[in-house]
């Protein structure tokens, strides 16, 4: 049986298919991981509240005019146009309170001490110690507010952990980053150690380096267009098993940055391809004929 002639540019690349599809999936996994953190802050910081009591014995003309005035603050968050302002009475807010602690004051004290109070959320740049005491300090100064109150600890602890896991996860991206280009150079050198020979003869026939070293590129381009593919994929097919299993993961979903990100994988895997071949090829075409063996 004829021995079956080599064709130059082609090797063994189910390993560096394998090995590309692999760490742009937990590359991509990182960027999702980062966009639904993303989401997740930016639903924490704009379902924060500040509470804003009244005085007692307003009457409901001027709480009225309270609402309107909170409503055109800078700071108010607001949706389709609507200020997040919410008025909660002393009735329900005892209501709350009762159904919270399970214990009834109105029996002993014989009538509701609470006050009215006005629920804001604010807009997620105000989500800063400095700035939530800037807002505080101005609700107070609105005639028919008596006291205004937030949870001061909470919003530093949310901004250091925030900045602390985007620190890791970065940090953690770009060290798979280099394993990745390290692993590929590795893996396609090997590959195309089988090929050595065949680039050599072709050198000595006078075959000039990009014309050998094309076809190979050809191949490289192709592998990482189709490793970033099948990560697409596979990234699409995890993030739909995690919505079915928590839905609640639905309302999180940022499809403009997601489509950015996918792209993205599928772009990094072409130029890790072709940077990784033309070095490992690079090197095969620099070799003296003793290196070779």
């Amino acid at each position: 049986m004829a021995r079956k002639k080599k064709k130059v540019g082609t090797y063994p690349s189910g390993m560096i298919l394998f090995s590309l599809t692999l760490a742009l999936f937990l590359i991509g996994f990182c960027g999702l991981l980062a966009i639904q953190s993303k989401r997740l802050v930016t639903y924490i910081r704009e379902n924060y509240e500040m509470r804003a009591f009244l005085d007692k014995d307003l009457d409901s003309t001027k709480v009225a005019a309270l609402f309107r005035t909170l409503s055109e603050r800078p700071y108010v968050l607001k949706n389709n146009g609507s200020a997040q302002v919410t008025l909660v009475t002393k009735e329900v807010a005892a209501k709350e309170f009762i159904a919270e602690t399970k214990e009834d004051f109105s029996k002993f004290l014989g009538e509701n001490p609470l006050r009215d109070s006005y629920r804001i959320k604010l807009n997620e740049e105000y989500f800063d110690e400095a700035k939530l005491q800037g807002v505080k300090t101005d609700l107070e100064q609105i005639d028919g507010v008596f006291e205004v109150v937030y949870q001061e600890n909470l919003v530093d602890s949310i901004n250091r952990n925030i900045t602390r896991i985007y620190l890791i996860m970065s940090a953690f991206a770009l060290v798979l980053l280099v394993i990745i280009v390290v692993l590929m150079n590795n893996t396609i050198r090997l590959a195309l150690h089988s090929q050595r020979m065949l680039i050599r003869s072709m050198q000595l026939v006078g075959a000039t380096n990009g014309f050998i070293t094309r076809p190979f590129l050809g191949r490289g381009i192709w592998q990482g267009f189709l490793a970033g593919v099948i990560a697409v994929v596979l990234l699409l097919i995890t993030l739909q098993l995690a919505i079915r299993n928590l839905p609640e993961l639905g309302a999180f979903q940022d499809y403009e940055k997601m489509a950015m990100l996918l792209a993205g994988l599928v772009g990094l895997g072409v130029v890790i391809g072709f940077l990784s071949t033309f070095q490992a090829v690079h090197r095969y075409l620099g070799l003296t004929l003793d290196e070779l063996y």
